[in-house]
């Protein structure tokens, strides 16, 4: 037997508890995990209240993150004892995730846990880290320098937006940041961002051009600010794109890349393949400052997960949740 958060829906409705599990539950795989820590995403929190279809079957255990110790394998990659770091592959969605002591999954799905973290600060970083981390790399790809411009950055306050302005100041960009709550503008120049945007200045419908003033970006909102930074993208600017925090939707037009070739990039984590996955945390090994994940990230236990999805999604939640399951 084991805690985690269990999701189930039945006649009475939708619903997340935490409870005792019995290990002969946990789904086929070839590795057994004894999670140490795991986080709360956005993605959890909507698996968690129900107010997002991201559990496509049940009962579910939350969690797209965790780092834990192998307990049993048959996976040649991996043995008793050894580290291992799992981010995405529909955990917590299709196949039980991280927010349990326990966790049964495919090695292929697993990589070590990267040299110079401790499982603390891998979580402290998980895959809205991991997920910045990869904006910045299709930055780079696209050929977007620090002398360039401003790279503007959404959802700042959250767990991709202080990742990236972290990453991108350290790494010499000039970093503007946006967000609905510019009570935490200290944090945020804190992290490196020389100014700080409310966030009702992109969130409106806007023109198919604005003046140009962006190099690049990250955006985390997706909906009528996405498209307002694509209007005021420089020519040749680079977009990318890794969330939907205020929607679906992308009501744009095709006047920023045919007028002025901006590239609007699109940035998945779920099913990046593992030689991706390496060379992210690669990278937030050597380009954050591991000391403001003291900053960026806070522990709480596994106790006091539920009510911290719906805060989360009433943007009350800043940085980053790291979970210790066991406690």
């Amino acid at each position: 037997m084991f805690s985690g958060i269990l999701i189930g829906k039945d006649d009475g409705g939708y619903h997340a508890k935490l409870q005792r599990i019995d290990e002969s539950l946990l789904p086929e795989g070839d590795v057994l995990v004894r999670v140490s820590h795991s986080t709360i995403n956005y993605k959890d929190a909507l698996a968690i209240t129900g107010q997002g279809p991201v559990v496509r079957k049940f009962p579910m255990v939350p969690g797209v993150d965790l780092v834990g110790q192998v307990e049993h394998s048959s996976h040649t990659a991996f043995k008793q004892g050894d580290w291992v770091l799992l981010n995405g592959w529909g955990v917590g969605e299709t196949h039980w995730g991280g927010l349990a002591q326990m966790a049964r999954l495919n090695g292929d799905w697993l990589i070590p846990l990267p040299a110079g973290f401790t499982p603390q600060q891998a979580m402290s970083l998980g895959t809205a880290g991991y997920t910045a981390m990869l904006c910045v790399m299709a930055l780079e790809r696209h050929g977007v320098k620090p002398g360039d411009g401003e790279i503007v950055v959404t959802g700042a306050a959250g767990g991709v937006g202080s990742v990236a302005i972290a990453i991108l100041s350290q790494l010499g960009y000039a970093v503007v940041a946006v967000t609905g709550r510019t009570d935490e503008t200290d944090y945020l120049v804190g992290l490196g961002a020389k100014e700080v945007l409310p966030r009702a200045q992109f969130s409106q419908p806007g023109k198919p051009l604005g003046k140009e003033r962006w190099a690049g970006a990250v955006d985390v909102v997706g909906s009528h600010t996405l498209a307002n930074l694509c209007a005021t993208t420089r020519y040749g600017g680079v977009v990318t794109a890794c969330g939907l925090a205020a929607g679906m939707d992308f009501p744009s037009t095709v006047a920023p890349f045919i007028l002025r070739g901006v590239t609007l990039a699109g940035i998945d984590s779920v099913m990046r393949p593992t030689a991706d996955r390496l060379e992210a945390w690669s990278r937030l090994a050597m380009d954050l400052d591991l000391k403001q994940l003291g900053t960026i990230g806070r522990e709480v236990p596994l106790t006091e997960v539920i009510p911290l999805a719906t805060e989360l999604l009433q943007g009350r939640v800043k940085g980053r949740i790291v979970v210790d399951v066991n406690r």
